[in-house]
C-alpha cells in the first residue's frame, strides 16, 4: 500500500486525527482520557477508516460467500488492524510521542464473547483471509451479550462467572437499525387456497421477535479489502411491558417478556440438557439463520431483481459445522413463501447455493433435536424438512445397488427424521452440494466411516480442505520479537504470502540466525512466566522446557494422558534419586463446558496436581504445572510464542483437525502426537526427524473397539508398580490435598473401559516425550528443529485454506 492510501499519512496526521477524536467522542482531551478511554477513541478511530475503505471494497456484481457460524472467536483487533492496514509502526511512533506505549494501549482490549474454541477461531481466521484475498466474504453469526464464560479457578475447579465483555462498549461495532428484521416462533400454519387450486401457507400468532444487526469491519493484509461480520441480537418486536404488575411491586413479571426475548442472544451455548435450555438454543440457531438469510436475498433482489434461478450463480452460504444446518430449508421457506418460487425449484436453488463443513468424526456428537420441540418451534420449517425427508425416502432405492445395503439400514444412517430426531449433519449434507472434512485423515473417515451412505450415493459432493490460521495473528501479532527475526531475514513478503516462510530453511545451517531464536524464545517464555505468576500465582523456571497443552477440555483430546505422564515422572523422580529427566514446565489452559462434569473434573485434577508438584521441593525443580485460567485469544498469543513442545495426544481418529498444533508449530514449538488429525499433514511436510510420532493410529484404535479386546484391568494389573500405582493415586489421598480425591476419574477408565485408551497409550507416549526432551541440550539442533517447523508453516495458512474454498467449492476466483 502506498503512502497515499494509508489511513494516516504520518505521524503528525495520526496525531492530530487522534486528539481530535477524543475531543469528539468523549469531549475531552487527549492528556484528560483514561487509557481504556485512549484505547476506545483509537479503535473508534481505525473502525471508522475501515468502514471507508468497505464502501468501495467491492463491485456490485462481485460473487458474495456468507459464512454461517455460531462462533466467532476474534480476539482482541487493534493490533490486528494495525499490522493490516500498515500503520503499526507510524502509530507506535506517534503514540510514542504522546507518552503513551501502544502496547500498553492495546492490553485495555478485552476479547470479545463471540466464541469458545478452534471452531469460532477457524471462524475468524477464515474472515480475515477472505478479505486477504480480496473476495467479498461477510461472516454471519450471533452478538452474544455475555459470551460462554469468564473462567477462574478456585480450590482448583473450575467455576464460572459471567463475561461482561460489553461492559464498556465494543468500539469495532455499528447498530444497523434500519436492517432490522423479524422472526416468528411458534406460530400456526394456516393454508390458503384460491379458485383455481392454488394454495399457499402463512403463519399467524406465536412470539414475534426482532433481530438487530451489529456489523464489525473486517480487514484485510494490506488493507485494500475491508469486509464485515454481521452479529445478530434478539429484541422484543413489540413492547410488552405490563404495568399492572410493574406497579404493584412485580417488577420481574413486568419485564419478562423482553427479558425471554433478549435470552435468544444473552450466552453462547445455553446449557440444552433440560427443554428450556433446548427450546432456548433452537432459538438462538433459527434466529441468526433465517436473519442472515432474509438480509441475503433483500440485497440480492436489491442488485439483481427477481431472479432466483441465479440465486447460486451470485450467492454462496457456507455453514460452519451443523449449528446453521436450517439455512438450506429456511432458504427453501423463505423463497416458496415470500418470493413465489415453486418447491422443486426451491431446493434445487437451495442446494446449489448452500455448502457444509463438517467438524467432528463421532457420530455421538452429531447435532440433533427432539422431532416435537422443533416442530413446536418452526412449525412451517418442519413442514419443508418433512416433506424433503419423504422425497429423499421415496428416491433413495432407485439409487441403492446391492452392495449399498438394504434400504432400512442405508435410511437408519441418512435419513433427516428418524427416531424422533431431527438429525441437523443429515439435514445439512441432504440441502448441500458439497460437503467437506477439515483434514486428510479427517475427510477420509468420514467418508470410511460417519458418513460412508452418503459418499456412496453422493462421492463428488465430499471433499477436503485442510484448515488454517492466520498467521498475520499467530506468528506477526503473537511473536514481535521471532517475527522481526524472520523479517530481517527473509523481507516481508512472508505477510503476504506464508509460503515465503520456506526461504527461511537455508538459515537452519545460519549459527548466527539459531542463537538470536534462542534469545527471543527466552524473551517469550519470560512474558509468558510474568503472565502465569500474575494470573495464577505460579513462579515458571524458565530454564525448564515449556511443554503445553491448550485446547477445548474434552476426553478425546486426552488431558488426562498428560497428566499420566507427569503423576509418573514424579513418581520416578521421587523412587530413584538418580533420575532426571529434562526439567519441563507443564503448562495447560482451556475450559469445559458448564455441563461436562469429567472435563470439569480434568482441570481439577491438573491444578491439584500443580499444588501437589509445585509445592514438593523434591521435585519441583525438575518438573512444574501451572494451568492459566481462562484460555482466549489474547493470552493464547503469550502461550503460542513461548511454547518448546507442542502437545497434540488426541486418540487416533477422534480429532476432526487441531489448529492449535499449527499455530504453535509456526512459533517454532516441536509437535509431540498422535497421528490424528492434521498432526499427518504436519508430519508429512516437517519430516519424521522434526516431530515426535507416538501411539496407535487410526486403523489400529478402530479395530480394538470393533472387536472389543480392550480391557483396562489387563493394563492396571500387568503393571501395578508403575501404571497401576498412577491409577491408584487418582483415590488414595496423593493428589487429594486441595479439593478432595478423583473417583470420578478413576471410574472413567476403570469402570467405563478407559474409552479413549489413556493407559494403551501411556507407555509410547512417555518413552516418545523422553526421546523429544532428551535432545534438547543441544541447543543448535533443537532450534534448527523449530526453525524447520517455522519454514514449514505456511501450507497452513488459513489463505491457502480459503483459496482451496474459492477454487473448489465457492467457484470464485482469487485477486
Amino acid at each position: 500500500m502506498e503512502n497515499n492510501d494509508k489511513i494516516f499519512e504520518t505521524k503528525l496526521d495520526f496525531t492530530t486525527q487522534y486528539k481530535e477524536a477524543c475531543l469528539l467522542e468523549l469531549g475531552k482531551e487527549f492528556e484528560d482520557c483514561s487509557d481504556n478511554e485512549r484505547f476506545f477513541v483509537l479503535a473508534k478511530l481505525v473502525a471508522s477508516k475501515s468502514r471507508a475503505i468497505q464502501a468501495t471494497s467491492h463491485a456490485k456484481d462481485a460473487k458474495k460467500v456468507y459464512y454461517f457460524s455460531l462462533e466467532f472467536l476474534l480476539g482482541p483487533l487493534l493490533d490486528n488492524y494495525l499490522i493490516n492496514l500498515g500503520v503499526r509502526d507510524l502509530v507506535e511512533e506517534g503514540m510514542a510521542s504522546l507518552g503513551m506505549s501502544l502496547d500498553e494501549l492495546c492490553q485495555q482490549e478485552v476479547d470479545p464473547g463471540l466464541g469458545n474454541g478452534g471452531l469460532g477461531r477457524l471462524a475468524a481466521c477464515f474472515l480475515d483471509s477472505m478479505a486477504h484475498e480480496g473476495i467479498a466474504g461477510y461472516g454471519n453469526g450471533m452478538r452474544y451479550r455475555y459470551g460462554l464464560f469468564r473462567q477462574y479457578i478456585e480450590g482448583g475447579r473450575q467455576v464460572e462467572r459471567t463475561d461482561n465483555w460489553l461492559a464498556n462498549g465494543f468500539p469495532w461495532e455499528t447498530r444497523k437499525d434500519a436492517s432490522a428484521v423479524e422472526i416468528r416462533f411458534g406460530a400456526q400454519v394456516v393454508r390458503h387456497e384460491d379458485e383455481t387450486g392454488k394454495f399457499w401457507f402463512t403463519q399467524e400468532g406465536g412470539e414475534v421477535v426482532r433481530a438487530v444487526p451489529y456489523d464489525v469491519p473486517i480487514v484485510g493484509f494490506g488493507g485494500k479489502t475491508v469486509n464485515k461480520l454481521r452479529l445478530w441480537s434478539a429484541e422484543p418486536a413489540t413492547e410488552d411491558f405490563d404495568l399492572d404488575a410493574f406497579n404493584a411491586g412485580d417488577y420481574a413479571k413486568a419485564n419478562k417478556f423482553r427479558s425471554d426475548v433478549e435470552a435468544i442472544s444473552t450466552i453462547l451455548y445455553p446449557n440444552d440438557a433440560g427443554e428450556h435450555g433446548r427450546i432456548l438454543r433452537l432459538k438462538q440457531e433459527y434466529l441468526f439463520v433465517s436473519a442472515g438469510l432474509q438480509t441475503i436475498l433483500g440485497t440480492y433482489e436489491k442488485d439483481f431483481g427477481p431472479d432466483w434461478e441465479h440465486l447460486g450463480d451470485h450467492v454462496c452460504v457456507h455453514t460452519n459445522d451443523t449449528h446453521p444446518a436450517m439455512c438450506g430449508p429456511e432458504l427453501m421457506r423463505l423463497l416458496v413463501d415470500e418470493k413465489g418460487v415453486d418447491f422443486d425449484q426451491a431446493f434445487e436453488i437451495a442446494k446449489k447455493t448452500v455448502s457444509f463443513t463438517n467438524h467432528t468424526v463421532m457420530p455421538e456428537a452429531l447435532e440433533k433435536w427432539p422431532i416435537n420441540t422443533f416442530r413446536a418451534l418452526l412449525p412451517r420449517l418442519y413442514m419443508f424438512i418433512e416433506e424433503i425427508d419423504r422425497r429423499y425416502r421415496d428416491g433413495l432405492s432407485e439409487k441403492l445397488s446391492p452392495e449399498d445395503g438394504s434400504w432400512t439400514d442405508v435410511l437408519r444412517n441418512t435419513a433427516i427424521l428418524w427416531d424422533g430426531q431431527v438429525r441437523m449433519a443429515n439435514l445439512s449434507i441432504i440441502f448441500s452440494h458439497s460437503i467437506n472434512g477439515v483434514s486428510a485423515l479427517h475427510s477420509d473417515i468420514l467418508k470410511r466411516d460417519t458418513f460412508k451412505e452418503f459418499y456412496k450415493l453422493y462421492p463428488e459432493m465430499f471433499n477436503n480442505k485442510t484448515n488454517g490460521v492466520t498467521h498475520r495473528r499467530f506468528l506477526r501479532e503473537a511473536n514481535p520479537a521471532y517475527s522481526q527475526l524472520i523479517t530481517d531475514a527473509i523481507g516481508t513478503g512472508w505477510l503476504d504470502d506464508a509460503n515465503e516462510l520456506e526461504k527461511l530453511v537455508p538459515f537452519e545451517e545460519d549459527a548466527g540466525f539459531l542463537d538470536a531464536m534462542e534469545q527471543a524464545k527466552r524473551a517469550d517464555k519470560e512474558r509468558l512466566a510474568a503472565y502465569v505468576q500474575k494470573v495464577s500465582g505460579t513462579k515458571l523456571n524458565c530454564d525448564m522446557v515449556f511443554d503445553v497443552q491448550v485446547k477445548r477440555f474434552h476426553a478425546y483430546k486426552r488431558q488426562l494422558l498428560s497428566v499420566f505422564k507427569i503423576l509418573d515422572l514424579r513418581n520416578r523422580i521421587l523412587d530413584d534419586p538418580s533420575f532426571s529427566p529434562r526439567p519441563t514446565a507443564f503448562i495447560f489452559s482451556g475450559k469445559a463446558a458448564q455441563s461436562y462434569t469429567f472435563a470439569k473434573e480434568v482441570i481439577r485434577l491438573i491444578n491439584s496436581l500443580a499444588d501437589a508438584i509445585n509445592n514438593d521441593p523434591r521435585v519441583n525443580d525438575k518438573i512444574q504445572v501451572a494451568f492459566v485460567p481462562n484460555f482466549a485469544v489474547s493470552n493464547a498469543q503469550y502461550i503460542y510464542s513461548a511454547a518448546e513442545i507442542s502437545e497434540q495426544i488426541s486418540l487416533a481418529g477422534t480429532e476432526a483437525s487441531g489448529t492449535s498444533n499449527m499455530k504453535l508449530m509456526m512459533n517454532g514449538a516441536l509437535t509431540l502426537g498422535t497421528l490424528d488429525g492434521s498432526n499427518v499433514e504436519i508430519s508429512e511436510l516437517v519430516g519424521p526427524q522434526n516431530i515426535k510420532i507416538f501411539g496407535l493410529h487410526a486403523d489400529e484404535v478402530e479395530a480394538i473397539q470393533r472387536e472389543g479386546r480392550y480391557y483396562a484391568w489387563d493394563m492396571y494389573n500387568a503393571d501395578r508398580a508403575r501404571l497401576g500405582r498412577i491409577v491408584d493415586q487418582l483415590t488414595d489421598g496423593t493428589l487429594a490435598r486441595l479439593s478432595g480425591n478423583f473417583e470420578s476419574v478413576r471410574d472413567h477408565l476403570m469402570v467405563e473401559n478407559d474409552p479413549y485408551l489413556v493407559m494403551k497409550d501411556f507407555y509410547a507416549y512417555v518413552q516418545a516425550w523422553e526421546e523429544l526432551t532428551g535432545g534438547y541440550a543441544d541447543r543448535r539442533a533443537w532450534n534448527k528443529s523449530a526453525l524447520h517447523n517455522t519454514a514449514k508453516a505456511g501450507f497452513f495458512s488459513s489463505d491457502r485454506t480459503i483459496r482451496e474454498y474459492m477454487s473448489d467449492i465457492w467457484h470464485i476466483e482469487g485477486k
